[in-house]
């Protein structure tokens, strides 16, 4: 094993010790100054860690004192240990955990990487628990979108207003690249099963720009009144692209704007906006259960997951190529990669003692989906993460930290056609047609991040009686606001985050 002399020097900035002050710091390597992120920071059994540029921000709880030990750990590191009063230095050095191969010999045979991840698979029903349980945590969804190619050429249009100068105005509208940030405090009641799952929010946030929804209401707007001038009424769309075409009547473009005089109007107004609030505020719950739902069914761990490296392991090749420590636990480090057509290299942590998984890093070798058909692409280009389990109180692992990252891109080259047809005018029943070939190649990351602070068992009653009462929508924010979560531990936001402003909306 290579014993380096690097240390990390660990800016540590606090306020008092008491309820409700904060721990903030950055992890950075000295030697190369560059963040260390991943590391753990744990106070009586609860922790945080900290994100990809080694920021932490740690919430002291009632009842923390100045001799309260501070734990920080970091893998090949030793464990800090030291009460909070101590930690005024302006650097504290974690220094390389030194371990012996003979150290892990003396209580377990020599096992090749094979015999390790069988031995890993052998231990799962006894490492990881499949019972019900509560589990507090903070979940970040990160999107990014970017139009990459928006080629058109205007074949035909029969009505005026529809040419490529309206047609260049729409494409001037949708945006080139665009940004949203979706994070949540929540305890989520269930197991591995996606269909046996309960989330209960506690707080909620949303960071986007608004001003891109009222261009396209704007853009709506134009195109509604278009439409209004050029198509009758009792007309029907037939739209084709390619071998493909369908039929869309036109009654519901020729709605009409609710007359403030009429009450009975206004009201019917009033209770369809009603309606369609709560039924964001049950399908922002319900999409961000779903999601984590899909999350810990994809461990790896899991039988069908899509992590396969364990559940199909004689489709990868496994090398033993270190020991070491995360924490205080003596860990096989073991590399993979596919021997034929399988998606994902990485690394894996196996506790000595238990052969459990402690650690799983990944990330794709080759797409992982792709799809070509009449003009329409997808190739899922990116697929890479972290995952990050430990024992919880039953002695038994669970997740602590999850991170992943997918990336897709998407074309669309085809002809599209679009005809105004009138069964009520004599003569030829069509009114009018726009033609077009369509040349669109957009791209988009997802990012996802998952810290689970703590955990505790639920019986099968209690789980069955819990009954989700979701009545919250996110809080909106134009830009971040760094008192959002003050008093809750979360996951740092990167500067990304932190520097994302929404640009001010024009005025209609």
């Amino acid at each position: 094993m290579n014993k380096t002399s690097t240390s990390i020097l660990i800016f540590l900035a606090f306020y008092s010790f008491s309820y409700g002050q904060t721990i903030s710091s950055k992890i950075i390597d000295s030697a190369t100054q560059k963040p260390v992120p991943y590391a753990t920071v744990q106070l009586k059994n609860k922790g945080v860690i900290t994100n990809e540029e080694g920021r932490f921000t740690f919430l002291l709880e009632n009842g923390a004192t100045e001799t309260d030990s501070l734990f920080i750990s970091c893998i090949g590191y030793e464990t800090i240990k030291k009460p909070l009063r101590e930690f005024t230095e302006n650097a504290i050095q974690l220094r390389p955990k030194e371990i012996e191969l003979n150290e892990v010999i003396v209580s377990n045979k020599e096992f090749t990487a094979e015999e390790i991840i069988d031995l890993v698979k052998e231990n799962l029903d006894k490492n990881y628990s499949s019972n019900y349980t509560k589990k507090r945590l903070f979940f970040r969804k990160s999107s990014f979108q970017n139009m990459n190619k928006t080629d058109y050429t205007l074949k035909k249009s029969t009505i005026e207003a529809l040419n490529k100068k309206f047609l260049d105005s729409v494409i001037s509208t949708v945006p080139k690249s665009n940004s949203y940030y979706t994070e949540v405090l929540g305890d989520l009641y269930g197991n591995f099963n996606k269909e046996k799952q309960k989330l209960d929010l506690i707080k909620a946030s949303e960071l986007y720009d608004k001003s891109m929804e009222m261009d396209f209401e704007k853009l709506e707007e134009k195109f509604n009144d278009i439409i209004k001038k050029n198509v009758k009424t009792d007309s029907y769309f037939k739209v084709k692209s390619g071998l493909f075409g369908t039929k869309l009547d036109a009654d519901e473009l020729f709605e009409g704007d609710v007359d403030s005089t009429d009450v009975e109007a206004v009201n019917k107004e009033l209770e369809q906006t009603k309606k369609w609030e709560e039924e964001r505020k049950k399908n922002f719950a319900k999409y961000r259960r779903g999601a984590l739902g899909d999350i810990f069914n994809s461990l790896p761990i899991r039988e069908d997951s899509h992590l396969n490296f364990l559940s199909k392991s004689n489709r990868y090749e496994f090398v033993l190529k270190d020991f070491t420590y995360l924490g205080k636990d003596a860990v096989y480090v073991v590399d993979f990669e596919p021997k034929r057509s399988e998606d994902y290299k990485g690394t894996l942590y196996i506790n000595v003692d238990d052969f459990a998984l402690i650690r799983a890093d990944y990330e794709n070798v080759k797409s992982v989906k792709t799809f070509r058909l009449l003009g329409i692409s997808l190739n899922a280009y990116l697929s890479r993460g972290k995952i990050i389990f430990s024992k919880d109180d039953d002695n038994q692992y669970g997740l602590r930290f999850f991170e992943s990252e997918t990336g897709n891109r998407m074309g669309i080259k085809r002809p599209l056609k679009i005809i105004e047809k009138n069964k009520h005018v004599k003569g030829r029943r069509k009114q009018n047609e726009l033609s077009a070939d369509i040349d669109l190649v957009f791209s988009s990351i997802d990012k996802n991040e998952i810290v689970v602070f703590e955990t505790e068992g639920v019986s099968n009653e209690n789980f069955e009686s819990f009954k989700e009462d979701n009545n919250m929508l996110p809080t909106y924010m134009p830009s971040y606001d760094p008192t959002f979560w003050e008093g809750h531990n979360i996951i740092e936001p990167n500067q990304a985050i932190k520097g994302f402003e929404a640009v001010p909306a024009s005025p209609k």
